[in-house]
This record gives C-alpha cells, sequence and structure tokens, in this order.
C-alpha cells in the first residue's frame, strides 16, 4: 500500500501561493532559488530519489512539465523519469513523459491509487488537491519547509476541515540556517 506524502514550501503564516515568484502574486518570490542553496536542493533530491510517484492537480502538473523536461542534472533527471498522476477533470493528453491522468472522482482515484502504489506517493504544491485528500483522511504524512517570511496575504495550505486533523512531529531540523524542514504523520484513531 502506498504512502501518500504532502511536501510543500511554506511561510510561517501558512501561505504557499506563488513561492517561485513565477505566477504573478504581488509578493510570490519567497523561497528564492533552490538550486543556490545546496541543503534546500540536497533535501529535494533525497525526498525525490525515495519516491515512488508523483500526484499533482492540474495547475501544479502543467507548472511543474513546463520546466523540469528541459532540465538536466540528478534532480531533473529523477523527476522527469518518475510516473506522474494527475488528478483533472480537464487535462485531455500530458505531455510529461510517465504522466496519467486520473479521471473521475479524485478521492475515489486516490484511494485507488494509493491501493496499487507500493511506496512513497509524493503530493509536492497542489494545495487545493492537499485539502481534499486532508479531508478524506488520505495523507500519511506532511513534510514542510518552512521560510522565515510572513506575507500577510496569499492562498494558506490548509482549509477549513470538517473535524480535527491530529499529526505527531517525528522530525525537526534546520536547513540553511533559517528554514525549518518539519515532518509529521497523520495520527489515526485506533
Amino acid at each position: 500500500m502506498g504512502k501518500i506524502v504532502i511536501s510543500e514550501n511554506v511561510t510561517l503564516d501558512g501561505v504557499v501561493q506563488d513561492p517561485a515568484g513565477d505566477e504573478g502574486f504581488r509578493v510570490g518570490g519567497w523561497v528564492g532559488l533552490i538550486k543556490d542553496r545546496p541543503e534546500l536542493n540536497k533535501l529535494a533530491l533525497d525526498e525525490a530519489l525515495g519516491t515512488e510517484a508523483l500526484l499533482l492537480g492540474r495547475r501544479s502538473y502543467e507548472w511543474f512539465a513546463a520546466r523540469w523536461p528541459s532540465r538536466s542534472g540528478e534532480l531533473a533527471d529523477r523527476l522527469n523519469s518518475l510516473p506522474k498522476y494527475v488528478v483533472s477533470s480537464t487535462l485531455e493528453d500530458p505531455d510529461w513523459n510517465n504522466s496519467t491522468v486520473l479521471k473521475g472522482d479524485a478521492v475515489d482515484a486516490v484511494s485507488k491509487l494509493k491501493q496499487e502504489l507500493d511506496g512513497e506517493i509524493v503530493v509536492p504544491a497542489s494545495f487545493q488537491l492537499v485539502r481534499t485528500l486532508m479531508e478524506h483522511d488520505l495523507v500519511d504524512e506532511l513534510r514542510l519547509k518552512v521560510f522565515p517570511v510572513v506575507l500577510g496575504a496569499g492562498e494558506r495550505l490548509f482549509g477549513e476541515t470538517s473535524d480535527k486533523k491530529p499529526m505527531r512531529l517525528v522530525d525537526a531540523q534546520t536547513v540553511e540556517g533559517d528554514v525549518v524542514f518539519l515532518t509529521y504523520e497523520v495520527v489515526r484513531e485506533a
């Protein structure tokens, strides 16, 4: 059985919108260039190497697919070779190699994928998908890279939920001197 892992860059106030600064958000670009930050780059590579597949919403898929196929290097090679699953009702023919569109009900499709795959199924970005997965208790782990900035505006990682979602901190480390990398497990009630 697969393990759904949410992997997000997030500000201190929970914003996940436009970390790279190329989506037009007035306070976007709060991450900086990962390639210029070796420890963050290594975290991304280590995560990709430990991943069985990527799971993305359509907008995040299109963002990644517009950038990674033309890049080279160990991280690009790994991301380009991984199986990619896209939750979308509008995407028809994904261009990025090894990509499959999950049609129909997102919760059913992801539940089935989780049953079919072994290993980590990593969800990068895709905050709308993350909210759906959280609401339906499909998430097993959260990996949050918390950047030392408060934006005061923007899309937040979490929206309203129908009930509390307890988590257990399993790891915390400081990266590049000012980014906190937090790993949480979802606590399941017996």
